[in-house]
């Protein structure tokens, strides 16, 4: 499982040393993976204390960045504690799930998917 936290990278100084950058994902890092992909969606969520998402897969590179809450990230059944500035990737077609294990905080998440080439529309509400 790939997850990254901004807690374990060093900051670099960027846009002529007028800002820190904590790069989770290295510019062309992810070039060969996601290569002829396109940006298929980015939202945000929630997942409710004691909620739980719907364990399912996509054709795509999706990307949770944890802003709030913690929790459990399960793809293909490897398990992994997340708490915020956590980044998780998660490969096409990997089954994936996200539970709210704290007490009294909703985990936030900003969402973004990079669609598969040739992949065709993708129904997010019964997946």
């Amino acid at each position: 499982m790939d997850v990254r936290s901004t807690e374990a990278v060093s900051p670099e100084i960027e846009h002529n040393g007028t800002v820190p950058v904590w790069y989770l994902i290295r510019p062309r890092e992810m070039r060969k993976a996601t290569e002829g992909g396109y940006l298929e969606l980015a939202n945000e969520f929630e997942v409710p204390v004691g909620g739980e998402v719907f364990p399912h897969s996509h054709p795509t590179h999706e990307f949770y960045y944890v802003l709030s809450g913690s929790g459990t990230m399960v793809i293909d059944g490897e398990e992994r504690q997340v708490s915020p500035r956590d980044l998780v990737y998660i490969p096409p077609g990997a089954l994936h799930s996200l539970k709210n294990t704290g007490a009294s905080e909703p985990i936030l998440c900003f969402c973004f998917a990079v669609g598969v080439k040739g992949t065709g529309k993708i129904n997010y509400t019964s997946h």
